[in-house]
């Protein structure tokens, strides 16, 4: 059977310039993507721009635009973001293409049709920036103005005529999911989060608007647009041409693997989402993943507050692989996450410039000068070198699962590890003392030479760019890149060439005043 695996980041409201949150999103959509690819899967990686709303066509007014011309030119800042951080994306949708206005006007439709929606009256606090309806317990006031408790937002009381969807309707088949499906909603956190806003009882959802014309016009009703949440949600089956469910993309790819959305739209994607398609008899996602934020002090990161590390600008002066490896690494997934500027250069520092960039100088410096510039052709493997070598093969399942699990705490602490011993291993083997003894010495530089092979391919997933620097030490590509080929000791081909590479990393040189 053929493996697919489908992720999806959330499709940006494309504001002037990218900050971290998308930057991280989308950095670890890519890790599991690269990391699934390595193991065989054919994979299908969704990002996009969400081009409708009030908020767009505000934004737009402001700068005296028409709504799609501020939209073409700020969604190609996003296509532009994908370059930058070289994702894998195999797929960039916008919801201002006709592709994804036909999926959800038949969305719209097949609601309809199974009477999941009618035509009433709303009125009640509405954000904006959020693009979200807020109940008046979620409601608080801060100097003479009502915000939002959990993202702070400006809110504004509307009444307007309205369609609505029967989300009420769902509340004990969604529970009863939730209940069957324990894994379909994580971290637990979140799960239990989403459970206990469901049971606390669900309201009919207003799902249009008519005070404004940005969006997907209801059909059959000229003066009503799409709620930009129904809209923008429906971009993960448009992209793979529903309501054709004969087309390839969709046979292939749907139900989705995984939608690795930030925590503060966790209710639109675990409750709003499932419920539409339920009611549009639409297999639901096999995965919705909660992500912590980005945060700068003890607040998240926002342009409001001043208080943003510019993704760009930190690419700019430290390169691209620094930044990926450090939000991987010091941000713990699935909660929220304090970045420096100060801690990033201590990890390129001590991670990436002394453990992994000096362990590819140095081995393959000694290799260059005492095996020929080859790898060594008569090696006799002892313990201590079958000790170091088959931890990868006994741990490669467990590594599997763990990805499957979203654990991407035990995959970088995994590496980490494997590179302190790695550099421990070439010590204490102490290769310069055995010249001597060829054969020992053969063995030492093969076994870390392997070594760097391993590590190099786990390491592929999060700093592409650099692997395939330090592999060329082997004369190998990102073709060569297998993780089945991790638990294998004698992948290296003997007596080929080694080449010297570049400094893979160079270190911050700190201020100590």
């Amino acid at each position: 059977m053929d493996k697919n695996f489908y992720i999806t980041t959330p499709i940006y409201y494309p504001s002037a310039r990218p900050h971290m949150g998308h930057a991280y999103s989308s950095i670890i959509a890519d890790f599991f993507s690269r990391f699934k690819s390595i193991d065989g899967y054919k994979v299908h990686f969704l990002t996009g721009t969400d081009e409708h709303g009030l908020k767009i066509q505000r934004s737009a007014e402001k700068q005296g635009l028409d709504p799609i011309k501020f939209c073409n030119q700020i969604s190609e800042t996003f296509r532009d973001l994908s370059k930058t951080l070289n994702l894998t994306n195999t797929d960039f949708i916008r919801t201002t293409e006709d592709r994804h206005k036909k999926t959800v006007q038949h969305l719209w439709k097949e609601l309809e049709k199974n009477d999941h929606i009618y035509l009433s009256n709303y009125s009640g606090w509405y954000s904006v920036s959020d693009e979200a309806f807020y109940n008046e317990d979620e409601i608080e006031e801060v100097d003479g103005k009502k915000i939002s408790i959990t993202s702070k937002s400006a809110v504004e009381w509307i009444e307007e005529e309205s369609y609505f969807f029967r989300l009420s309707k769902w509340e004990k088949p969604l529970l009863e999911f939730y209940e069957k499906n324990p894994e379909f909603i994580s971290p637990s956190s979140r799960r239990n989060e989403v459970i206990s806003f469901v049971k606390s009882g669900l309201k009919d959802l207003s799902v249009s608007r008519k005070s404004f014309s940005w969006g997907v016009q209801v059909p059959g009703n000229k003066n009503h647009v799409i709620y930009v949440w129904l809209d923008a949600l429906t971009n993960y089956i448009s992209a793979l041409n529903y309501p054709n469910k004969e087309d390839e993309l969709f046979k292939k790819f749907w139900p989705a693997s995984l939608h690795l959305i930030g925590k503060d739209i966790l209710r639109f994607h675990a409750i709003y989402w499932p419920a539409f398609l339920l009611a549009a008899k639409i297999e639901l996602p096999k995965k919705v993943y909660g992500h912590g934020w980005i945060l700068s002090g003890d607040e998240k990161m926002s342009k409001s507050k001043g208080n943003i590390l510019d993704p760009l600008q930190i690419i700019d002066e430290y390169g691209l692989d620094p930044l990926r490896y450090y939000l991987i690494k010091e941000v713990s997934f699935g909660n929220d996450g304090n970045i420096s500027q100060d801690r990033l250069e201590d990890c390129i520092n001590s991670d990436l410039a002394n453990n992994y960039g000096n362990l590819c100088q140095r081995v393959t410096a000694f290799a260059i000068k005492n095996c020929d510039g080859k790898i060594p052709e008569k090696i006799k493997f002892e313990d201590d070198d079958f000790n170091i070598l088959n931890k990868f093969k006994d741990n490669l399942e467990n590594i599997r699962s763990k990805i499957d699990q979203q654990d991407l705490n035990f995959y970088i602490d995994y590496i980490v590890n494997s590179l302190f011993e790695a550099n421990k291993y070439f010590n204490d083997q102490e290769p310069w003392k055995k010249k001597d003894d060829i054969t020992r010495l053969n063995t030492i530089v093969f076994t870390s030479l392997e070594i760097i092979r391993k590590i190099s391919f786990l390491l592929y997933p999060i700093i592409p760019g650099s692997v395939l620097k330090a592999l060329k030490i082997f004369n190998l590509g990102e073709n060569d890149i297998k993780l089945e080929d991790v638990s294998k000791n004698e992948f290296l081909i003997k007596g080929n060439s080694i080449n010297k590479i570049d400094i893979l990393f160079k270190k911050i040189e700190k201020d100590n005043d």
